[in-house]
C-alpha cells in the first residue's frame, strides 16, 4: 500500500507511514534558531546571528549544539547558573557573527572574552564576533 491518497486515506495499514518526521525537524529547527540562537544573517551563513535565549520558565537550564554551515561548525552553548548566563560560541573561519547576549545591564556582562561592546538594547549586549572561540558571562 502507498502512503496517503485522497481516495483511500492511509488505507488502514499505517505500519509503513511515519507521522513524526516533520515534527522532529520543526522542534530541531526551533532549538537551533531560538534556544541556541543560531540564525542566518546572509545566505550561506557567511554572516550570521547568535541570539541565545535561555528558558524564561527556568525549567531548561542549559542548551548546547551546532549548525554545520558550508564554512564550518557554528557552535552555541549556554547555561544559567546562580543568576548568571555562561555562554560559549565558535565562529568558523571566513565568517562573522553578531551576538545578542541577554544581560541585566550594560555593566552586567562580567566577562566578554576581550570583545568590544557595540551597544546595549532591549536587555541584550550586542557584540561583533570574528572567527574564533568565545566565552561570555552575564548577569541576568
Amino acid at each position: 500500500m502507498n502512503g496517503y491518497t485522497v481516495e483511500h486515506g492511509f488505507g488502514g495499514n499505517n505500519s509503513m507511514n511515519s507521522f513524526n518526521h516533520y515534527s522532529f525537524g520543526a522542534v530541531g529547527q526551533w532549538m537551533i534558531a531560538y534556544s541556541l540562537g543560531i540564525q542566518r544573517d546572509e545566505p550561506g551563513f557567511r554572516k550570521f546571528i547568535l541570539q541565545p535565549t535561555p528558558d524564561p520558565s527556568g525549567q531548561m537550564t542549559s542548551a548546547e549544539g551546532y549548525y554545520d554551515s558550508m564554512y564550518g561548525k557554528i557552535y552555541s552553548k549556554w547555561e544559567v547558573k546562580d543568576g548568571q548566563l555562561l555562554y560559549d560560541a565558535a565562529v568558523p573561519a571566513n565568517t562573522s557573527a553578531t551576538l545578542y547576549l541577554p544581560a541585566k545591564s550594560e555593566a552586567g556582562v562580567l566577562d566578554a572574552d576581550g570583545c568590544e561592546l557595540l551597544q546595549f538594547e532591549n536587555g541584550k549586549a550586542v557584540y561583533k564576533l570574528e572567527s574564533g572561540s568565545y566565552h561570555f558571562v552575564s548577569t541576568l
